[in-house]
């Protein structure tokens, strides 16, 4: 039995597959999350509910494990801070820090040799007019957003002016690649040049929202390779322990771009759960409680679909699946347009 009590901040479909993984690991789970509804509440030992600045329920989270991690990085970072002085916050804060801002992000990324799309900041609404260039692009608020939340294609400066946006936030204008396909990399650091890497996952976005992702990915041997040694750099030198997702571009030339680092488990890497002998989940469990690293080994080749909305319906009253298929309801209470509800993975 292992005697490890984790803490995980979040409460959606990626803390509930974390105190899934958990418990096969016999590690109990304290949940803490702003959302009182929040899925993750079925499947962990624990559940605390509370703002992430209310200081006497993240005392009372703090008294109940021994480590910490997080499904999100949206979490405020004076929060992660002040618990990392009192338990051992991994991923570190100031990674999640970095990566919490757009910009700070890219920079950090370029520093690294490693490409990007072209990325300008933008303070004011008139800044635009003066970057044709960098036109068709993508404003994005350098802080918060997720799934298109605070993200605007513009096709011309023109367009800026119809927009009713709030320029007292942080912007990025980042230049649109002539896109062939994107692609993932999921990737578990257990210490210094120690992993296990996935191999890369091809995604389809609609509305900037994951729909589709499979394995393998249709791409050349040298995309492979250089998306993999990309992840494993940008992992080092955050001196990252657990789970990382990056995303890039690739665009008509073959070129490949990293476009986002998400410093968590990833939606495109549910179909690990399945495929592999260890999923992204476990392999984030093992890293940050300092547990044995397994190799991976593949299973099989397979497709996830996202399933948003008033989706998740038809699926949830399907008796009886095929035994390839296999279907991940979230349990989320409320149905809304777009939002994640479930999805469905397919050995193929």
């Amino acid at each position: 039995m292992t005697d490890i009590t984790l803490g995980i901040i979040g409460g959606g479909q990626l803390g509930s597959m974390l105190a899934i993984a958990a418990k096969k690991l016999n590690i109990k789970t304290v949940i803490f999350c702003d959302d009182i509804d929040a899925p993750a509440q079925y499947f962990c030992n624990q559940f605390i509910t509370g703002s992430y600045d209310n200081k006497e329920k993240i005392s009372e989270f703090i008294n109940q494990v021994d480590l910490v991690t997080y499904e999100f990085e949206n979490i405020p970072f004076e929060t992660l801070n002040e618990i990392n002085k009192l338990k051992t916050v991994q991923p570190k804060p100031s990674v999640n820090r970095l990566i919490q801002h757009r910009l700070a992000e890219k920079d950090f990324v370029n520093k690294l040799n490693i490409r990007t799309t072209r990325y300008v900041s933008i303070e004011k609404k008139n800044d635009i007019d003066a970057l044709e260039d960098f036109l068709p692009g993508i404003l994005k608020t350098t802080t918060l957003g997720y799934d298109g939340k605070g993200q605007y294609p513009i096709n011309s400066s023109d367009a800026i002016h119809s927009l009713n946006i709030d320029f007292s936030k942080g912007y990025i204008l980042e230049k649109l690649v002539k896109l062939k396909k994107e692609i993932s990399i999921i990737i578990t650091r257990f210490s210094n040049n120690r992993y296990e890497i996935y191999e890369p996952i091809e995604n389809i976005h609609e509305d900037q929202i994951l729909k589709y992702s499979k394995i393998p990915a249709e791409i050349n041997e040298n995309i492979f390779n250089q998306s993999k040694d990309w992840a494993m750099l940008i992992a080092e030198e955050l001196k990252y322990i657990g789970t990382l997702c990056v995303e890039f571009f690739i665009d008509r030339n073959d070129n490949l771009y990293v476009n986002e680092i998400a410093p968590r488990v990833h939606n495109s890497g549910h179909l690990t759960i399945n495929a592999f002998n260890i999923s992204q989940f476990e392999n984030h469990v093992r890293a940050v409680c300092g547990l044995e690293q397994i190799p991976l080994k593949k299973i099989s080749n397979a497709k996830m679909i996202n399933l948003l909305g008033e989706q998740i319906t038809h699926y949830r009253n399907i008796q009886k699946f095929n035994e390839n298929e296999f279907f991940f309801d979230y349990l989320k209470k409320e149905i809304k347009e777009k939002r994640k509800m479930g999805h469905i993975t397919t050995l193929v």
